[in-house]
């Protein structure tokens, strides 16, 4: 249904899950763990993962806060695009990556909710993507000094509206881990 006609793959998008950003995320750990249950079955399935590292001023190359937590680990043959933007696509060659695989649809995990989620949601919507967001798999910290809702928060209110976002020949959607089907939906 994306807009990609020659594009009918799915793919597991994996954004910034990387030890400085969610060291003092909200519910860390079982987010994880719905990550890595997530690529395990990517890879029994046959479906391609795909890596988002960020970098900047805060999180630079090569540091300790840069690296992909240790209890994931991307495979030598899966595409890692490293960005500077919040949105994945921005600057990068992600859509390349996509593009050469024949993937039309993503399904989005990781962190930070409320800046490189959303932004990379829309991102990959607003290029043609059908985008599910898994709802129990995305995580930010708390930003409540700078006026932010609380973590918990912040997760609830990206899942229901991303539930209903629609456009022309797109088609988002937000399930848990355990509905999650690569090429559709549970």
């Amino acid at each position: 249904m994306s807009k990609f006609e020659n594009r009918p793959g799915a793919a597991l998008l994996v954004v910034d899950v990387q030890s400085g950003v969610v060291k003092q995320a909200c519910q860390r750990d079982t987010v994880i763990a719905n990550i890595c249950a997530l690529v395990d079955k990517a890879r029994r399935e046959q479906i391609p993962v795909v890596w988002v590292q960020h970098n900047d001023d805060q999180l630079v190359r090569g540091s300790d806060e840069w690296q992909i937590v240790s209890e994931l680990t991307p495979a030598e043959t899966e595409p890692l695009i490293e960005k500077k933007y919040g949105d994945s696509f921005e600057d990068t060659l992600l859509e390349n990556v996509l593009s050469r695989l024949g993937i039309g649809e993503l399904v989005v995990v990781g962190a930070q909710t409320d800046a490189c989620i959303r932004s990379t949601l829309h991102g990959a919507f607003v290029r043609g993507y059908d985008v599910t967001l898994v709802s129990d798999a995305h995580t930010t910290e708390d930003h409540t000094e700078w006026g932010a809702p609380l973590p918990d928060q912040v997760i609830a209110h990206t899942n229901l509206y991303w539930r209903y976002q629609t456009a022309p020949g797109r088609k988002a959607s937000t399930v848990p881990t355990t509905n999650v089907a690569f090429g559709g939906t549970k």
